[in-house]
C-alpha cells in the first residue's frame, strides 16, 4: 500500500510552526553568541495516557520503564552472591576465571560522510560530559500496546540553536510538537530510548494503527520467531499475513546535517492528518519508526560530532557515545525491514547501496536486489517531483554509489548506521541530501533557509518513495530477512556473491549488469565457534570480560563450558566462553570477531577503516575453532552476563592482581587515587599492602578484579627493590578526543589537557606533573620560548614523555630524550598488523601479537640508547585492511621488520617512549589502550626512593 504522497505536494517553503516558528531568526541575530556547554537533566515523563511498557521486548525482560534491562534482576542477584563468596574465600583461592574535519564542515571531496572531527583536549575539557557505561544487555523495553503516549519533558528554548539559522525546528521545539501530535492522534507513539552526552532526550516515534496488548504481544512473538526460529517463521501463514513490517528512518546523527529531522516530522504530520481511509492499509500492515535526532547536542551546537567529540557514525561497534549505543539498541528492538539514515550533503541527492568492496559477511544476494531497486524508485520519484532548485546529475538523475561511484564509497565496515543495521537482515542505506552548508563570517558553517527548504522537500520525497517501495514489496523483503536469519541459525556455509553466482539470485535484476569483479565478495570460512578461554590460556581476564559484555550488548549469543572440554588439540577450562556460529546474529558475530582480509589490491581507495576485530585488537585471547559444518561443542549453557571474577582473601595481607587489561589499569589508578600502597612488578602484576586491604576489597567488588595472596617470589621482588612503589600519577596530555577518552577509560580521569599555548602562558602548569602523554604535537614557535624552556627544564628534572606518532617523536627528539627517524606509511593506509615483542620489552609481561594502524609509523636510524620495544613483523606485516605503497617508503613491505615502538632513558632518569601504532584510534583497540598505560606506568617515577620500612613490613606479612 502506498504512503499518502497525495496528501500534499512536497513542502518547499518553511512556513509551518513545525519548523520552529523562528522565521525572524537570522544569521545576524546569531553573531556573537556562544553555544551552551552543559545540559540539564530533569524528570523524564509522566505515566502514559494509554498503553504501557514491558511486553514488547526480548524474552525475559521486565517492565518498569523504557530503558530497564531484561536481565537486570538476575544480574544483581548473581552479583550479590558472587561478591559474598569472594569475601569469605581462603587466602590462596581465586575465583574461576580519525583525520580531522576542517572548519566549515567536511571538504567537498568527502561528499558529506566525511572524516570525524578532531577535538582539541583543552577545548573539550569542560564539555566532555559523562562517559557512558556499556550496558550488559541488548535491546530496549518497548511499549506493551499502542499508542504509548507519555507527556514528554519540554526543554528550555535555546536561541543559539543552529537549527534556527536555517528556519528549521530547534531541539527544544521537538518535544512540544510531539506532545501535540500525540494529543491529536492515536496513530502516534513516542518513547525515550536514551540520552545524549549532555542529557538531551533521544526520541523514538512510532506511527502505526492502534494495537491492544494482546496484538502487541503477538507482534513481539512474531519478531522473535523471525530471528530465533526462522524456518518456522517461513512456514507461518498467520505471521506472513499479520506481521506489521517495520520501516525505520533516522536522522541528524551528524549534528550539522539538520533537514532529515524536519522532513521526518513533516511526514509524520502527514500520516497523522491524512484521512484514515488513505493510510489504513499502510498503518495496519506496518510500523513506521522515526529517530528524528540521533545527535541533539550536535544539532544545537551545529557540530558534526557529539559532545564527546566523536563522530557517532563511526561508533556502531565501539560504542563510546551514548548516541551510538542508543542506535544499536533501537536496531535490535525494531528489527527493521528497511532502515534509512538521513544525512547531507553531496551536491546532488545520493541514495545507497554502495560501491565495492562489499563486506564479506553480508548476505549480499538477499540485500542488493531490492536495495538497488528501491534506490531507482527514489530516483524516479524525485526526478518526477521536479522540486525547485533541487540539482540533478548530468544524466538527469541522482547519485547511487553502486552504479555511479566505483571506489571511495563502500559498505565494507560495520561502523556506520546503515551498514550496522544490515547485519540484522535489513535493507539499509545512507541518504545524503544535496545542498551543502555555507560559511558565514563570524558564524562558521551554517545552512541557509532557502537551501534547507530544498533539502527538506527532497528528504520528504525520499521518505515517501522508500515507504512506497517497501510497502509494495514487503512480502518478498520479509522472506529475505527470514532467510538471512535461517542461514545463521542453521549454520549454513557462507556463500559469497560473485560474478559466477549472480545469475541464480532471484528478485529484481536491475543490479546484475552493473556487478563486476571488484564487487565480488571475498570468501569467508566460518568456524564452528570462537572460544574465549579462561585460566592460563587467557592474556587478560578483564579484557575477556569486557569483550563478552560487548558481544552481549550486540545481541550475540555467548555460552560457557560446563566442564573442561577438548576442542581440537586444545583443552579449554570450565567457564571458558563459546560463541557458537550457529546463531541468528552469526554474520554480525563473525564480522566482529574474525580477522578480516587484506583488500589492498581490490580497490584503489577506501572510504574509512578497512579492518577491525575484537579478537585481534581488544586485548583478550580468542581462538577460532573448527568449521561451521562440524558438530557442536557440547556441554555449554547460554549466559546473559559474563562470569564475575571479583575475588580477594578475607584476611588483610599482601595481595596481587594481574595488570594486563583496561579494567586492571582502571583498578590500579583507583587504588592510587585513594592513596593505597601499591607496587608494580616486572611480571605485570601489582602488589597491594595489607594496610590498603579495605580499598582492595572495594576495587575487587566495584571493578570485578581478582586478587590473590602474594607469593614468596613477589615478596622477594618487593624486598629486593625490584618492584616499583607507585603513587598517583600526575599526567598531562595533548591530543584530541581519542586521547582524552582513552586515558579516562584507563582511569586517568584527572589528566591535565595541555598545549604549547597553555604551557607558554603558564609554565607552572608543569610543576605538578610526572609524565606527559603526547597525542598531538608539542612544537613551540619562536614566540613561545618560555613554554619550550619550561618543558626543557621539566625534562631536565627527570620527568618523562610518552606519546604516539611522528609528532611525539619530534617532541621527544627535540628535548634530547631519544634519536630516531619516523617513516610514515601511506596516510590512507589502515588495518591490523602483526607485531613482535622482544623478551626484554616494556610489554613483555603481557605481549600482544597484533596492533591497529591508521596510518602506520615505523622508526629507523635509531640512535645510541634508543631501544626497540616492539616491531612490525618482517616482510608484509599487514594482516587485514587496505595499505598500498604510493612511494618508495610508505608501503607495508617498507615497514616490515622496522620498529613500531621505541624508548630511551636519560642519565637523569627521564624516559621517553613513542608508539608508531594507533593505540588510541577512536578508543577502539582496547589492547592498544593497555599498552599505552603500561608505558605511562613504566615512565612514572618510583615513589620508594629507598624506603626500607615497606620491605620489612612485607617480609613479616607474607607467608
Amino acid at each position: 500500500m502506498a504512503s499518502p504522497s497525495h496528501v500534499g505536494p512536497p513542502k518547499v517553503c518553511g512556513t509551518r510552526q513545525l519548523r520552529g516558528g523562528r522565521g525572524s531568526f537570522s544569521v545576524r541575530n546569531y553573531l556573537g553568541r556562544d553555544p551552551p556547554r552543559h545540559g540539564v537533566m530533569a524528570a523524564r515523563f509522566r505515566p502514559p495516557s494509554s498503553g504501557g511498557v514491558g511486553s514488547d521486548s526480548h524474552p525475559g525482560s521486565t517492565s518498569g520503564g523504557p530503558m530497564q534491562s531484561r536481565h537486570a534482576s538476575r544480574w544483581f542477584a548473581t552479583t550479590a552472591a558472587a561478591l559474598a563468596a569472594a569475601l569469605i574465600m581462603s587466602p590462596t583461592a581465586v575465583s574461576e576465571p580519525a583525520p580531522g574535519e576542517p572548519p566549515g564542515g567536511p571538504p567537498e571531496t568527502s561528499q558529506g560522510r566525511g572524516p570525524e572531527l578532531n577535538i582539541n583536549a583543552a577545548e573539550r575539557r569542560e564539555a566532555r560530559g559523562p562517559r557512558p557505561e556499556v550496558p550488559l544487555v541488548s535491546g530496549l523495553d518497548m511499549p506493551s500496546s499502542y499508542p504509548f503516549q507519555p507527556t514528554l519533558e519540554v526543554f528550555p528554548e535555546d536561541e543559539t540553536d543552529r537549527s534556527y539559522v536555517a528556519d528549521l525546528i530547534g531541539y527544544a521545539d521537538i518535544a512540544p510538537r510531539l506532545n501535540e501530535l500525540m494529543a491529536e492522534s492515536d496513530r502516534v507513539s513516542v518513547q525515550l530510548v536514551g540520552e545524549s552526552t549532555l542529557g538531551k532526550d533521544l526520541y523514538l516515534i512510532t506511527v502505526t494503527a492502534p494495537e491492544t496488548a494482546a496484538e502487541t504481544r503477538r507482534q513481539t512473538a512474531w519478531r522473535e520467531m523471525i530471528q530465533t526460529e526462522p524456518a518456522k517463521a517461513s512456514r507461518d501463514a498467520r505471521l506472513k499475513a499479520g506481521y506489521k513490517k517495520p520501516i525505520w528512518f533516522s536522522a541528524n546523527i551528524h549534528g550539522n546535517e539538520w533537514e532529515g529531522t524536519d522532513a521526518s516530522l513533516n511526514y509524520i504530520e502527514d500520516l497523522v492528518s491524512a484521512p484514515w481511509s488513505e493510510v489504513s492499509d499502510l498503518l495496519t500492515t506496518h510500523r513506521l519508526y522515526f529517530s528524528v535526532s540521533l545527535n541533539p547536542d550536535g544539532r544545537v551546537l551545529g557540530t558534526r560530532a557529539t559532545s564527546l567529540g566523536f563522530d557517532a557514525n563511526r561508533d556502531m561497534i565501539t560504542n563510546v557515545n551514548p548516541e551510538a549505543a542508543s542506535f544499536v539498541r533501537s536496531t535490535q528492538s525494531i528489527l527493521p525491514l528497511y532502515q534509512a539514515d538521513l544525512h547531507g550533503y553531496t551536491g546532488i541527492l545520493q541514495v545507497e547501496p554502495c560501491g565495492p568492496p562489499h563486506g564479506e559477511n553480508y548476505e549480499y544476494d538477499l540485500f542488493i536486489p531490492h536495495a538497488y531497486a528501491a534506490a531507482l524508485q527514489v530516483e524516479e520519484d524525485v526526478v518526477a517531483a521536479a522540486i525547485p532548485d533541487n540539482p540533478l546529475s548530468s544524466a538527469g538523475g541522482i547519485r547511487i554509489p553502486y552504479r555511479d561511484t566505483p571506489t571511495g564509497w563502500d559498505d565494507y565496515p560495520p561502523i556506520f548506521t546503515a551498514q550496522y543495521a544490515a547485519y540484522y537482515g535489513a535493507l539499509a542505506n545512507t541518504v545524503e541530501l544535496p545542498l551543502r552548508r555555507v560559511n558565514v563570517q563570524g558564524v562558521g558553517s551554517v545552512q541557509t533557509p532557502e537551501r534547507a527548504a530544498v533539502n527538506t522537500a527532497v528528504a520528504e520525497q525520499t521518505i515517501r518513495s522508500i515507504v512506497d517501495y517497501v510497502s509494495e514489496n514487503s512480502d518478498d523483503i520479509l522472506a529475505n530477512q527470514i532467510e538471512f536469519f535461517r542461514r545463521g541459525v542453521e549454520g549454513k556455509p557462507k556463500s559469497s556473491l560473485t560474478l559466477e553466482t549472480i545469475a541464480s539470485v532471484p528478485g529484481p535484476e536491475q543490479w546484475k549488469p552493473l556487478w563486476d569483479v571488484a564487487d565480488n565478495q571475498d570468501p569467508v570460512t566460518l568456524p564452528r565457534a570462537y572460544v574465549i578461554p579462561v585460566g592460563d590460556g587467557q592474556r587478560s581476564v578483564s579484557d575477556a570480560t569486557r569483550l563478552v559484555e560487548q558481544l552481549l550488548f550486540h545481541d550475540i549469543e555467548v555460552r560457557t563450558l560446563n566442564r573442561d572440554t577438548r576442542v581440537g588439540d586444545t583443552t579449554y577450562p570450565r567457564g571458558s566462553y563459546v560463541v557458537d556460529m550457529h546463531q541468528a546474529k552469526r554474520a554480525l558475530a563473525n564480522t566482529l570477531l574474525d580477522l578480516g582480509t587484506d583488500i589492498s589490491d581490490k580497490v584503489p581507495l577506501m572510504y574509512d577503516i578497512s579492518a577491525w576485530s575484537y579478537s585481534y585488537l581488544w586485548g583478550a585471547t580468542v581462538d577460532k575453532v573448527g568449521l561451521t559444518t562440524d558438530a557442536p561443542i557440547n556441554g555449554t549453557k547460554l549466559v546473559s552476563a559474563p562470569t564475575r571474577q571479583a575475588a580477594i582473601p578475607a584476611r588483610a595481607q599482601y595481595v596481587t592482581f594481574d595488570v594486563a587489561g583496561v579494567e586492571d589499569f582502571r583498578a590500579l589508578n583507583r587504588l592510587l587515587d585513594e592513596d593505597a600502597m601499591v607496587w608494580l612488578l616486572d611480571s605485570g602484576e601489582a602488589v597491594v599492602a595489607p594496610q590498603s586491604h579495605r580499598l582492595a576489597i572495594d576495587v575487587a567488588l566495584d571493578l570485578d578484579i581478582a586478587f590473590r595472596s602474594s607469593s614468596t617470589a613477589q615478596a622477594a621482588a618487593v624486598q629486593g627493590g625490584e618492584a616499583k612503589l607507585l603513587e598517583d600519577i600526575r599526567l598531562g596530555y595533548t591530543g584530541n578526543q581519542d586521547d582524552r577518552e582513552s586515558l579516562a577509560q584507563l582511569g586517568f580521569t584527572d589528566a591535565t589537557p595541555l598545549s604549547t599555548s597553555i604551557i607558554t602562558a603558564d609554565p607552572s602548569v608543569l610543576d605538578d606533573l610526572d609524565v606527559l602523554w603526547l597525542g598531538g604535537g608539542l612544537s613551540f614557535g619562536s614566540s613561545q620560548s618560555a613554554g619550550r624552556d619550561a618543558v626543557e627544564e621539566w625534562v631536565g628534572e627527570g620527568n618523562s614523555i610518552i606519546g604516539r606518532g611522528s609528532s611525539a617523536l619530534t617532541a621527544a627528539r627535540s628535548f634530547g630524550l631519544l634519536t630516531a627517524t619516523a617513516r610514515s606509511g601511506n596516510g590512507d593506509g589502515n588495518g591490523i598488523v602483526a607485531v613482535d615483542t622482544p623478551a626484554d620489552s616494556v610489554f613483555a609481561a603481557h605481549p600482544q601479537d597484533s596492533a591497529f594502524v591508521y596510518p602506520a609509523v615505523s622508526f629507523v636510524d635509531l640512535g645510541e640508547g634508543t631501544k626497540v620495544e616492539q616491531s612490525y613483523a618482517a616482510g608484509n606485516p599487514l594482516l587485514a585492511g587496505h595499505w598500498r605503497a604510493t612511494n618508495s617508503t610508505n608501503g607495508p613491505l617498507e615497514a616490515g621488520g622496522n620498529a613500531s615502538v621505541i624508548s630511551a632513558e636519560s642519565a637523569n632518569g627521564a624516559r621517553a617512549l613513542v608508539f608508531g601504532t594507533s593505540v588510541f584510534f577512536r578508543t577502539h583497540p582496547k589492547g592498544g589502550l593497555s599498552q599505552a598505560a603500561t608505558a605511562i606506568f613504566w615512565a612514572a617515577p618510583d615513589a620508594a626512593a629507598g624506603s626500607a620500612s615497606t620491605s620489612s613490613e612485607l617480609a613479616e606479612a607474607t607467608p
